[in-house]
C-alpha cells in the first residue's frame, strides 16, 4: 500500500466516535471503520442473514454499500471539505455467502470539484468479490 498521510489523532478520534454515534444506516448494517488516513480507507461490514437476497448470497447493496462507504470516508478527511457520489459503478466478481465484507478504497484523482476513488471490496479471506469506481463532488463547507 502506498503511504498515505496520517490524520491528526484528535480530528481521526472525533470522526470514528462521529460514525459510530451519528450515521444511523451505518448502525442498521453494523459497518464500521477499520482504518482511515488522507486520501484512503477501510470499512468492515460482518456478514449476516439479514444482507442476503432470496438464494441465500449478500445482496449487491450489501456489498456496494461499504464500497460506497469507504470512499466516502475518504471526503471527510479535509476538515473544510465533505464529499457527495455523483456516479459509482461496480462489478461483482463473486458471490459472499459467510464471513465479512471488507471494502478499501484510495483517491486516484482529485480536482478542485471533483475527486474519483477506486474501492476493492474483498471477503474476509481476501478474495476480491467486486471492484468499484466512484466521481464524488467536493464541497467546501
Amino acid at each position: 500500500m502506498p503511504e498515505y498521510e496520517e490524520l491528526d489523532p484528535r480530528f481521526k478520534a472525533s470522526l470514528l466516535n462521529w460514525m459510530k454515534t451519528d450515521n444511523p444506516f451505518w448502525s442498521l448494517l453494523g459497518m464500521e471503520i477499520i482504518g482511515i488516513k488522507k486520501g484512503w480507507a477501510k470499512i468492515r461490514l460482518p456478514f449476516t442473514k439479514k444482507l442476503t437476497n432470496g438464494i441465500g448470497v449478500a445482496h449487491g447493496g450489501a456489498i456496494f454499500s461499504p464500497a460506497d462507504s469507504a470512499v466516502g470516508m475518504i471526503g471527510l478527511t479535509e476538515r473544510d471539505e465533505s464529499i457527495s457520489t455523483l456516479e459509482m459503478k461496480i462489478n461483482y466478481l463473486k458471490p459472499l455467502s459467510g464471513g465479512e465484507i471488507i471494502a478499501e478504497a484510495k483517491i486516484v484523482h482529485r480536482g478542485t470539484m471533483t475527486a474519483i476513488g477506486d474501492v476493492e471490496v474483498r471477503d474476509g479471506d481476501g478474495n476480491l468479490i467486486a471492484k468499484g469506481l466512484a466521481t464524488y463532488a467536493i464541497v467546501k463547507k
